[in-house]
């Protein structure tokens, strides 16, 4: 493919935080083991590490410089698939991946995903908006294609066959590669199987919220229907807003924040004793309770990679490390046990 295209000049690119002395030298290329613990996206070639770095924080908890920084971090550990959304900052996550992605010379060895749909600029997933999302995106990133397209949520409002469509036109110019889901129902994806059987592109993956604290609803029905299609399972709030990551045990922990607020339905007796087991489990690892919680999601079937964000650089090794862990089957039963309603 074509080398990436100069980023548009309308992006806003002038934040101080995203000038090259911020950005600094480009780092050496890793050599880590994580490299061989990659896993192949269904039926694709895109081939990632278990765990998918999140970009919702980068321009929100997560200024310029530092996102840089933890981007360089994921790398240097052996890292290749980062996560993001044209919703995300109303697009500066996008903006800050695709300033790293030119300054690191990384897009080849790096598999992007990000999702289209809820950009006021380009609302929905009429064949309209779908075309005009991609192209914005593809400018805020700096590159011609993206890897792993999801559609953001299900548009009732829309024929999914004209969604569908509208993707064939990317995926035939080389702009999309591939395409997935993301908070779908098991009805829609069974609709969108049909659909593709009929020549429209398929679902190859699901990004849907699973985790510790959240398993019923994929448990219920997802799980049977993307082991049948055979789509690659990406859980969202794999940490539940940091609470499995032993950040909040108590309300003083909590700050007034959008992620706090959430977490805060969590400090509960069930939360405690999931945080328990996970503690435990964590100090015969050696590793953080983070680490445990992501581990325990890249064991089940059929997960790829979870995707979780990190703030600050020093939180990207637990998410990392979690791929690398193996967990004994008492530690699964009792972390089954303990998480289950």
């Amino acid at each position: 493919m074509q080398g990436p295209p100069a980023i548009s000049t309308d992006i806003p690119l002038q934040s101080q935080a995203l000038q090259p002395a911020a950005l600094g030298s480009v780092p050496a290329p890793p050599a880590h083991p994580a490299r061989s613990l990659r896993r192949t996206i269904a039926d694709t070639d895109l081939v990632v590490h278990p765990l998918a770095l999140g970009g919702s924080v980068f321009g929100w908890t997560a200024d310029g410089a530092t996102s840089t920084s933890v981007l360089d971090r994921h790398r240097e550990l052996g890292g290749n698939f980062l996560d993001t959304a044209d919703s995300y900052t109303s697009g500066r996550s996008e903006v800050i991946i695709g300033a790293w992605l030119r300054s690191r010379r990384a897009r080849d060895s790096t598999v992007i995903a990000t999702k289209i749909g809820k950009n006021r600029d380009n609302p929905g997933l009429s064949s309209r908006s779908i075309i005009g999302a991609v192209h914005a995106s593809l400018d805020r990133l700096g590159t011609d294609y993206i890897d792993l397209l999801h559609f953001h949520f299900d548009d009732p409002t829309v024929p999914l066959e004209e969604s569908l469509g509208a993707v064939d036109v990317l995926m035939r110019s080389g702009q999309v590669r591939y395409l997935a889901a993301s908070n779908f129902s098991a009805e829609r994806l069974m609709e969108a199987r049909v659909l593709a059987a009929n020549g429209l592109p398929r679902f190859v993956a699901l990004q849907t919220q699973y985790s510790l604290l959240h398993r019923t609803p994929f448990e219920s029905s997802l799980a049977l229907v993307t082991g049948a299609q055979g789509l690659a399972v990406l859980p969202y709030f794999a940490l539940a807003h940091g609470f499995l990551a032993g950040r909040y045990r108590s309300k003083a922990d909590l700050q007034k924040t959008t992620r706090a607020s959430r977490a805060a339905k969590h400090l509960n007796r069930h939360g405690f004793r999931v945080l328990a087991v996970l503690d435990r489990i964590a100090e015969e690892h050696e590793v953080a309770p983070a680490a445990i919680a992501i581990a325990w999601l890249i064991a089940r079937s059929p997960v790829v990679a979870p995707v979780a964000s990190a703030s600050h650089p020093d939180q990207v090794e637990a998410l990392v490390a979690a791929a690398g862990i193996r967990l004994t089957r008492g530690d699964m039963v009792d972390l089954d046990r303990v998480s289950a309603h």
